[in-house]
């Protein structure tokens, strides 16, 4: 691995801030990365995936502890058994779920439907279940194509919110592979393969791990660089006493 100790001046413009200052490369990096769905089908060099799992392994977490563990995959008959699961799986959520494939099904079992929604309402949000029907439909893919997977394994004993620490490990690698040039999406249906007692087995995962995410990493197909647009946001500054009401900023716009 590279030497990582840089004196301050090395930073620049990272290393001190100034009043009127241009956005700092990690600001850009920020603004215009794009999650990438169409990658080419080389993969990126093994030492470059060692750097950015490094990134991940220094994420800051909760007492630092640190409640992670990395797998990469990169054999493309493994990626695409994995993929072809990933989709049959969806096709089988999709035969209960679906209750719009028939007047039959929205008339008797919507009920079952609008129940697993109220039990699981993230997983089975709108956007989450939209892109699981597609899948079943087959008009898109789960892992894109990408080249290589890290996948992310979660200690469920981690300290205060493990999530939370997992995403900001994910957040460092997403980030460092766009400072290189290379392309990443964040794939949360890794799950669909996790009911599969064979790729449980297949990649030890036992007690307290569990996979809730993975990276998909590759060049990508074309340029998609570029800041999108984002919701503004009403910003409350406490500035003033117990007894002032807060200034309301428009953060965005």
């Amino acid at each position: 691995m590279p030497r990582r100790k840089m004196e301050m001046e090395d930073l620049s413009p990272l290393g001190v801030y100034k009043e009127g200052m241009e956005w700092n490369p990690l600001e850009k990096i920020i603004f215009e990365r794009r999650s990438i769905r169409a990658f080419k089908k080389e993969p990126l060099p093994d030492s470059m995936i060692r750097r950015i799992l490094e990134a991940g392994r220094f994420a800051p977490s909760a007492g630092n502890q640190q409640p992670w563990k990395f797998a990469v995959v990169k054999n493309p008959e493994i990626l695409a058994e994995m993929e072809a699961d990933a989709i049959k799986m969806a096709k089988i959520m999709m035969f209960f779920l679906d209750s719009s494939r028939s007047e039959f099904r929205r008339k008797y079992t919507s009920w079952y439907t609008r129940l697993m929604i109220r039990i699981k309402p993230n997983e089975l949000h709108p956007v989450p279940f939209s892109l699981l029907k597609l899948i079943a439909d087959g008009k898109t893919g789960v892992f894109h194509g990408a080249p290589t997977l890290v996948l992310l394994f979660q200690d469920k004993r981690g300290v205060s919110c493990p999530p939370l620490d997992m995403g900001v490990c994910g957040e460092h690698m997403v980030l460092t592979a766009h400072s290189m040039g290379a392309g990443s999406c964040w794939i949360g249906l890794v799950k669909l393969l996790f009911y599969y007692p064979k790729w449980r087995k297949f990649f030890d995962l036992k007690w307290p791990y569990e996979c809730n995410e993975c990276i998909a990493l590759g060049w990508p197909k074309g340029d998609y660089d570029g800041e999108v647009k984002r919701e503004m946001q009403l910003v409350t500054w406490y500035e003033g006493g117990m007894d002032e009401p807060p200034r309301v900023e428009r953060q965005g716009g």
